[in-house]
């Protein structure tokens, strides 16, 4: 586990991208955290870590944001409005999980249920400072060594 405060959207990124530049296989990250916390922050910056060069925006209405890089791709889930098993399988939540990809969920407090058990996991909470982050990540040893 490493834990990690953070006092802005850029510092967020940073650590989203710490976290991309370490995937080397198939994953999937679960990130929890209230709306406005900085979920997406994190997801540009973890993109760019993984070698994507893209417009990383919030899916909360496509659901689902697909990024490729040269030789990986991002699945960017949002499962803010997932209230039952007939909104998570229209999502394609089960198949993507079998492409060989990563996926970075955000909202997966309402899917923890079916998250692998091997998931990385991503807490971010707010702090009194309105741009500061606590941001706990489990799951990710190659950070580990790096210090929060």
């Amino acid at each position: 586990m490493a834990i990690y405060k953070t006092e802005s959207a850029a510092e967020t990124e940073k650590i989203g991208f710490l976290l991309g530049k370490s995937i080397s296989r198939p994953q999937v990250v679960a990130m929890f955290g209230e709306l406005g916390a900085g979920k997406t922050a994190f997801t540009r910056g973890f993109a760019k870590g993984m070698g994507i060069d893209s417009d990383v925006s919030s899916p909360t209405f496509a659901l689902v944001n697909e990024y490729r890089g040269k030789d990986k791709t991002l699945y960017h889930f949002d499962m803010y409005r997932i209230s039952g098993w007939d909104d998570l399988y229209s999502t394609g939540y089960f198949d993507y999980l079998d492409e060989g990809a990563v996926l970075i969920i955000e909202w997966s407090e309402n899917i923890e249920a079916v998250l692998p058990e091997n998931c990385i996991r991503v807490e971010i909470t707010k702090t009194e400072n309105p741009n500061e982050r606590n941001i706990e990540i489990i799951g990710a040893e190659a950070l580990e060594n790096i210090g929060g």
